[in-house]
């Protein structure tokens, strides 16, 4: 895990969603996992191309992977759609005008001898961002690229292990695969 950072604390939750407290992020990522409140935010633009990040390597878990538009954390305990409007923005430099909730799922993924994910995760879809206004953070984003879903099945079924497990999952669950 990455050391000497400021403690971040997130929602942690029962099996039901229902809030428990805070802990410190670090803390729930390691061995099994805390069970946790997070969400996933697809993003398409005007051309209608699902805008896909590139985890920085600097992530402590699942570095280097290709992820859905914005992932993190909920550090509330009630959804606040201000919260994921500002982390669309701190993560990907543009504002969106809405956020649709389509539904949420428990997963829980170890990633090597590293640690955890252990998650409800809510999946958010917008639309009609403009390719060109993207400034990925570079703290949270190493790349990105832009693709239909015919594309994306195509990229996902010659490079499975290169794909987040949660945005798989979603992907699956939004109908997309």
């Amino acid at each position: 895990m990455v050391q000497n950072q400021k403690t971040e604390y997130i929602t942690i939750v029962d099996k039901n969603n229902k809030y428990l407290g805070k802990e410190d992020k670090e803390k729930c990522h390691q061995g099994k996992g805390i069970l946790h409140s997070a969400f996933l935010v697809m993003i398409f633009n005007e051309k209608v191309e699902l805008m896909l990040a590139k985890r920085s390597k600097k992530k402590s878990l699942w570095p280097d992977f290709w992820d859905g538009t914005v992932a993190s954390h909920y550090h509330s305990e009630k959804y606040q759609q201000t919260t994921i409007m500002q982390r669309i923005f701190h993560e990907i430099g543009v504002s969106c005008d809405q956020i649709n909730y389509l539904f949420n799922f428990h997963y829980h993924v170890e990633y090597r001898n590293i640690g955890a994910e252990n998650e409800i995760c809510d999946v958010f879809v917008a639309r009609n961002i403009k390719s060109g206004d993207i400034s990925p953070n570079k703290l949270e984003i190493s790349e990105f690229i832009f693709l239909d879903i015919p594309e994306l099945k195509k990229e996902i079924q010659e490079n499975f292990n290169a794909y987040a497990p949660w945005f798989l999952i979603a992907l699956e669950k939004y109908n997309c695969l």
